[in-house]
């Protein structure tokens, strides 16, 4: 196979697994929000225009999505420690929760489509898992 067909096989493969994926959750939050509060969780607190600029949004958008994170009890915005003027927006440990739970939901549910595939696809998925970790951690 060409590299071409490889990237474009790929990309489209990605594509069709990441919105399968997402039909797996759990209803009740946004893509976006589900999206920017695995963000702070992962990279810790951000200023509202880095976490726009980080999820494609505008700041506006970003500033009504925190305010609605906030009112759940999911995020909270805090003084940065550097700087009391600037605010910074982190994930609470409800914010936290509700990711671990999505995420087994969603486990689960990929557990049993997995236990459909026959055992040599189940293990080729879990030999690509370590490259494609690390091809995500290239995206910026």
């Amino acid at each position: 196979m060409r590299s071409v067909d490889l990237d474009v096989d790929l990309a489209v493969t990605v594509q069709r697994l990441f919105g399968s994926i997402r039909r797996l959750s759990p209803p009740g939050l946004s893509l976006t929000a589900a999206s920017t509060l695995a963000t702070l969780e992962r990279e810790g607190a951000h200023r509202l225009t880095e976490l726009a600029a980080k999820e494609g949004v505008t700041q506006p958008a970003m500033t009504q999505l925190v305010t609605r994170l906030e009112r759940d009890a999911l995020a909270q915005r805090v003084p940065d420690p550097q700087d009391g003027r600037v605010v910074l927006v982190e994930i609470t440990q409800a914010g936290r929760d509700l990711l671990n739970h999505r995420r087994r939901a969603r486990a689960d549910k990929v557990n049993s489509l997995l236990a459909e595939l026959p055992a040599a696809d189940r293990r080729a998925i879990e030999s690509a898992l370590p490259a494609l970790n690390r091809l995500a951690d290239l995206i910026p």
